[in-house]
């Protein structure tokens, strides 16, 4: 697996740039070719600024699969131009709160202006990693993914923080790539396969064992769309005891 910092330093330039591209209202489609807006239904969109449909780089909408309720807490791992945090902090009100938590500078201010355009005030943008999430333990109901735990190095840890800032009870609704097979050291080494999201991608059943490791229960692993040859777009649902 290539070195944790050198993935990081990648992902930074990445998402710096599409967040940028974005503010200009500009697609970010292509530099995730399988992914994006397309994702959600034009409901969801139209509930948005422009900017924040234009950051969309996820894989599906785990926001339609989360069964959120007001009052409830929910965190987003790798929040990006703030999609998935503007659509749950309209859910989760009154009484609940959004967090959306990015390592990206540039994506953490798109998201903030959208939260600004879209008139929503229980949302809280976080800067940190997903490896180390800057939350105390037991502080949060939900925990959603929109395609990012397959771009983390160290996903036992990923599982492991968000175990950790889940309440007894609290759910996990993660869409991520799923390989039918474990990526080769070629693909693991090539960058644009890290940007594209599928270098990293874990198989269905060792993603299953990393989540059942960390503690979760009730885990269901479902396709959602063909990416590519040999890659899925799936929904992952499991719960803290």
């Amino acid at each position: 697996m290539p070195d944790h910092d050198r993935v990081n330093a990648l992902l930074l330039q990445h998402y710096g740039e599409a967040a940028r591209r974005a503010a200009e209202l500009e697609s970010t489609r292509e530099c995730c070719d399988a992914v994006g807006a397309p994702v959600y239904d034009r409901r969801f969109l139209d509930e948005l600024p422009a900017e924040a449909a234009a950051a969309s780089i996820g894989c599906a909408n785990p926001v339609a699969i989360a069964d959120l309720d007001p009052g409830e807490d929910v965190l987003d791992l790798g929040s990006g131009g703030g999609i998935d945090v503007l659509l749950s902090a309209r859910r989760v009100a009154p009484g609940g709160t959004a967090y959306g938590l990015d390592m990206t500078d540039e994506m953490l201010e798109l998201a903030r202006a959208n939260q600004q355009r879209a008139g929503v005030g229980n949302a809280t943008f976080l800067s940190g990693h997903i490896e180390d999430i800057p939350l105390p333990d037991a502080s949060v109901d939900v925990v959603l993914s929109n395609c990012v735990v397959n771009l983390s190095p160290n996903k036992e840890t990923v599982f492991a923080e968000t175990f950790r800032v889940l309440r007894s009870g609290g759910r996990l609704a993660i869409a991520d790539i799923a390989a039918e097979h474990e990526p080769d050291a070629a693909l693991q080494a090539n960058p644009k396969a890290w940007t594209d999201c599928i270098a990293g991608a874990l198989t269905r059943q060792r993603y299953e064992q990393l989540i059942i490791a960390s503690g979760f229960v009730d885990v269901e692993i479902t396709d959602n769309h063909l990416v590519q040859d040999g890659f899925w777009s799936v929904i992952v649902r499991a719960r803290k005891p």
